[in-house]
């Protein structure tokens, strides 16, 4: 979390060798006793230096205790404590923090029994708080996620759990975040990865799918033959009112058949009547002029070289 013994070590090492310097100016031979008072202050000095001296990252913040009641928060940089009267029990981190949670065998509304896995992203938004108020914040985040993951399972039906986890994800946010709240602490955002139900349940929740996707086909299908035969009723209706259109129709179906290479087309002798084809020869006669239209070279333009 942090790193301040080798700026404490500098700071030991210049000052010790401040005072090497100034007794060494004094006496060269380190014999007179100014020159070893010297030695001596500058050697207590650098000790209570390094001691007293304090680095946090720009990540970390420090709870300074002094004679155990809260002093203040330092950091991010170096600092100096008062050694002995000052203590750092906490180092708090105000990062962003990931913490995985889960529930095992929990049932929902509907008595079923599923595993549910979350991740929760939080950060400590008040390190005086998170301190002094709570002990172990990190558990403390870590049960209350648990409990409330527990409640929202018990008071939710199963479709709704597979179906809406953005939903369940935004409700657990909210009841953390009110619960840690006052340990100053911010919950940024709950994502619920996976919900795992029994494998029997699950075999016939897909046969269920299967079911209704079947279904659902034979509903369009219907619908589809229903709007088919509405469309037959009202041609029905269009040729019963115009006979004239009735022929014409009934004409250009026979020529359509004697296009595809039809070499014999059975007509009701009921129907040569009404179209007035003349029996058989005004047949024969039609399927004639087919032939030849089939037979006609078709023009294909020449390009120019």
């Amino acid at each position: 979390m942090r790193n301040d013994s080798s700026v404490a070590t500098l700071l030991f090492i210049v000052i010790a060798v401040i005072g090497a310097l100034l007794a060494f100016a004094v006496d060269s031979e380190f014999k007179s006793g100014i020159s070893q008072t010297i030695l001596v202050l500058f050697f207590f000095a650098a000790v209570f230096t390094a001691w007293s001296t304090k680095v946090a990252t720009q990540w970390n913040r420090a709870v300074v205790l002094r004679l155990g009641r809260f002093q203040s928060l330092r950091g991010p940089g170096i600092f100096f404590i008062i050694p002995i009267i000052d203590s750092i029990p906490y180092w708090i981190d105000i990062r962003v923090i990931s913490s995985a949670f889960k529930a095992e065998k929990t049932l929902t509304k509907d008595t079923v029994p599923v595993d549910v896995d979350a991740v929760l992203f939080w950060k400590v938004v008040d390190p005086k708080k998170a301190a002094l108020d709570v002990a172990e914040y990190n558990s403390a985040i870590a049960w209350a996620s648990q409990t409330a993951l527990r409640d929202v399972i018990g008071k939710t039906m199963l479709a709704d759990m597979l179906e809406g986890r953005d939903k369940i994800s935004a409700i657990l946010q909210t009841i953390i975040d009110e619960r840690t709240e006052p340990w100053g602490i911010n919950v940024i955002s709950v994502e619920v990865k996976d919900v795992l139900i029994p494998q029997g349940l699950e075999a016939a929740m897909s046969m269920q799918a299967q079911a209704e996707r079947e279904r659902q086909a034979r509903v369009i299908l219907g619908d589809s033959e229903r709007q088919i035969a509405d469309k037959f009723v009202e041609a029905a209706n269009t040729y019963g009112d115009n006979p004239d259109a009735f022929h014409l129709r009934a004409m250009n179906m026979l020529y359509e058949g004697l296009k595809t290479n039809a070499t014999i087309v059975v007509v009701p002798s009921t129907a040569v009547e009404s179209m007035g084809l003349g029996g058989l020869a005004g047949t024969v006669a039609l399927a004639d002029v087919v032939k030849k239209e089939k037979a006609r070279p078709k023009y294909t333009p020449r390009s120019d070289d």
